[in-house]
C-alpha cells in the first residue's frame, strides 16, 4: 500500500466527525481516481495523475473544494533512477494553492479544533518532496478548478537532471463533445489508420486530396473551409493547445442551452459552449476547441476529425478554424441564432499558428492548397450565408512531445506566403 493510501485512511478516519460521514464512504472514493489516472514513463521515472470530480474532492477532503474554485491534481511518482527528484507544483499551476491557504479559506465554517483536524488533512493529503531512488510518492498539489480538460504539467528536477511529462487529462463529469466519437480512443489505436505517411511529398499529396469543406449532415451543401491539418495526439498536440488557453465543448445538453443563453444575457463568458455540428468523412466533428474572449459572442473556435491518416506514426486530424465576432438571427439554425464569423478566415488560421509557436510542443509547420482561393470582392459562404474569403490553402502543425523552441522549428518547404508564415521560424525540411 502506497504512502498516499495510507494518509487517505489515516486521515478519513480523523476527518469523519469533520466530513458528517462514515469512513468507508470516504475511503471508496480513493480507487476511483487511481484507477482512471494516466500514466507516462520517461527514463527511469513513472508518473501517474489523475484530476479529482467536485464530488471526489469534497468526500476526500471533507469540504467543498470546488466551491473555492480549487481542484486538487493527483501526482504518484516512481522514482528507479539514482538520484531525488522534485517536483515543482508552480508546473501544474503558477497560482497553485498551498495546502495551508486552501485550509484556511473554510476557516469561518468550522470551530477551532476542526480548524486544525481541517489543517493536518490538507497537509497529509499534499505531495511531499522528495523522491527519493527506489521511492514512490504520492499526493495532492490544489491547483485552480478547470472544466472539460485539464493540462498537467509534472516538471521533475534533479541534479543535473530534469524530467518534464505534459499529460492531457480530461475532467470527470464534463460531456465533452468528443466523447460522441471516442476520439481520442481512437487516436490512440494504431489500427485506426489505414495508411502511414513518412515521405513528405506523398503526405501533401494526400492532404491536398482531401475535400475543401465540412458540409451539412447529408453532405449536399458546403460549408466552412477545412483550413487546418493537425499531426499529434494526447502526449503533444492537445497538451499544447490546452497550454495556450484552449478549451474543449460541451455537448448541446439542457444545461449547456441555458449557460449559453444566461452567457449571453450576462455578456460573461463561456468557454466551454457548444459548437454547431459541421459534417466530414460521414459524421459530425471529432472534437473542437475554443478560446474564448471577453464574452460569449467572441471566441476563436476550431472543430476537427480524425482522418484515416498517420504521419510518421502520429494521427492526423483534419479541421475547420474560424473566429466568432458577434451574434446575428438566421434561419438556417434550429434556434434561429448563431454566431457570426469573421470573413477572413486566413486570420485565424495564422492566429492559431502564431499561437501555437509558444506552446512548446510545435515542431513543424507548412502550407498545402486544397481549400480553394475565394477573394474579398467575391467571397463563398458557409452553410449559415456568413461571407468568408481565403488564399485557398490549409496550414499543417506537427506537434511532438519534446519541448521544442520558437528557434527550433521547422518549415515544409512547399508553400510559404508571407502572410501566413511572417513568423518564419528555422527553416528546414
Amino acid at each position: 500500500m502506497n504512502r498516499i493510501v495510507m494518509q487517505v485512511l489515516a486521515v478519513c478516519l480523523v476527518g469523519c466527525v469533520l466530513a458528517g460521514c462514515a469512513a468507508t464512504r470516504s475511503m471508496v472514493s480513493v480507487p476511483g481516481y487511481q484507477n482512471r489516472a494516466v500514466t507516462r514513463t520517461e527514463g527511469g521515472l513513472e508518473v501517474s495523475t489523475a484530476v479529482l470530480s467536485p464530488a471526489e474532492s469534497a468526500m476526500l477532503y471533507g469540504v467543498p473544494l470546488a466551491n473555492k474554485k480549487i481542484q486538487p491534481v493527483w501526482i504518484e511518482v516512481q522514482n528507479r533512477e539514482d538520484r531525488s527528484y522534485f517536483l515543482l507544483s508552480p508546473g501544474l499551476d503558477p497560482n497553485f494553492f498551498p495546502a495551508s491557504e486552501a485550509a484556511e479559506a473554510f476557516a469561518g465554517a468550522t470551530s477551532r479544533d476542526q480548524q486544525i483536524e481541517l489543517d493536518r488533512r490538507f497537509r497529509a493529503l499534499a505531495f511531499h518532496n522528495p523522491v527519493r531512488p527506489g521511492e514512490t510518492v504520492a499526493g495532492f498539489v490544489l491547483t485552480n478548478l478547470n472544466e472539460g480538460a485539464k493540462l498537467v504539467q509534472v516538471d521533475l528536477v534533479a541534479r543535473q537532471r530534469a524530467r518534464t511529462f505534459s499529460i492531457f487529462v480530461a475532467v470527470p463529469g464534463f460531456e465533452a463533445d468528443y466523447k460522441r466519437s471516442q476520439a481520442f480512443k481512437r487516436a490512440a489505436d494504431p489500427q485506426e489508420a489505414t495508411e502511414n505517411y513518412t515521405d513528405d511529398a506523398n503526405f501533401r499529396a494526400a492532404l491536398e486530396a482531401l475535400p475543401c469543406c465540412a458540409t451539412n449532415e447529408d453532405g449536399s451543401k458546403s460549408g466552412d473551409p477545412l483550413n487546418l491539418v493537425i499531426v499529434g495526439g494526447l502526449d503533444d498536440a492537445f497538451p499544447a493547445l490546452v497550454r495556450r488557453g484552449w478549451s474543449l465543448t460541451e455537448q448541446k445538453w439542457s444545461g449547456a442551452i441555458q449557460q449559453m443563453v444566461s452567457a449571453a444575457l450576462s455578456g460573461e463568458p463561456y468557454v466551454n459552449a457548444p459548437v454547431s455540428d459541421l459534417y466530414l468523412f460521414g459524421h459530425a466533428q471529432d472534437l473542437a476547441l475554443q478560446k474564448a474572449r471577453g464574452d460569449i459572442h467572441q471566441r476563436n473556435h476550431l472543430r476537427l476529425w480524425l482522418s484515416s491518416m498517420r504521419y510518421h506514426d502520429k494521427p492526423v486530424w483534419v479541421g475547420q478554424i474560424s473566429r466568432d465576432i458577434g451574434i446575428r438571427l438566421t434561419l438556417h439554425s434550429s434556434t434561429f441564432t448563431t454566431h457570426k464569423i469573421d470573413p477572413d478566415v486566413d486570420e485565424a488560421r495564422t492566429a492559431l499558428t502564431e499561437d501555437m509557436t509558444y506552446s512548446q510542443n510545435l515542431v513543424k509547420i507548412g502550407l498545402v492548397t486544397g481549400v480553394g482561393a475565394a477573394q474579398e470582392g467575391a467571397p463563398r459562404k458557409n452553410l449559415t450565408t456568413d461571407p468568408y474569403y481565403t488564399d485557398g490553402y490549409r496550414v499543417v502543425l506537427v506537434f511532438d512531445r519534446t519541448p521544442t523552441s520558437l528557434s527550433e522549428i521547422k518549415v515544409f518547404p512547399w508553400v510559404t506566403p508571407y502572410k501566413v508564415m511572417h513568423v518564419t521560424p528555422g527553416a528546414g525540411p
